[in-house]
């Protein structure tokens, strides 16, 4: 009885897919995005009228009425904006911090877990190219590559920096 118990454990543990990634918690997240900067959290909640920019601006829907920026301030300065998104790709969730500066421009994307197979990952030199790019050229159709092997999780990454980035220009930016 013991042999086919550790049998049966053995063969779902091999059949069972261990792709799911997590890079970096929340708290080492938000270091890595501020460093020692003291972080504070704004929380929106968009109404009708700001729903309806922010999905012409970001070309998806919002699925929330609340949303959080994470306010990065040294020397009572604003040092930058940081959002947590998550997002799935196919069937499984990407959960991305995408950092802007104070004026609201693209400062990097990081990757904080990843749990389709590690091939769909885009690697962290195509989040670089997105860097200071405008909110408008956010778009396959304009300039950004995609990654053949990765087109739904880039589709995905995409999404959540539009999102983001329309957020802050109807809600923060002001």
């Amino acid at each position: 009885m013991k042999i086919k118990i550790v049998l049966s454990l053995l063969f779902f543990s091999l059949t069972t897919p261990c792709f799911a990634q997590i890079f970096y918690s929340k708290t080492e997240a938000l270091e890595l995005a501020f460093g020692k900067a003291t972080v504070e959290n704004l929380s929106l909640f968009p109404e009708d009228a700001d729903v309806t920019k922010i999905q012409q601006l970001s070309k998806s829907k919002l699925e929330s009425g609340l949303f959080t920026f994470y306010v990065g301030k040294e020397n009572g300065k604003v040092s930058g904006y940081a959002a947590i998104e998550t997002e799935n790709v196919r069937t499984k969730p990407e959960t991305l911090m995408i950092v802007l500066t104070p004026e609201g421009e693209l400062r990097n994307v990081v990757m904080l877990a990843f749990h389709e197979p590690p091939e769909y990952m885009p690697p962290e030199r195509w989040f670089n190219l997105l860097n200071n790019r405008p909110l408008v050229e956010m778009d396959f159709a304009k300039g950004v590559d995609a990654i053949s092997g990765a087109t739904l999780s880039t589709r995905s990454a995409l999404n959540s920096v539009r999102k983001v980035m329309a957020i802050y220009q109807v809600m923060v930016k002001k």
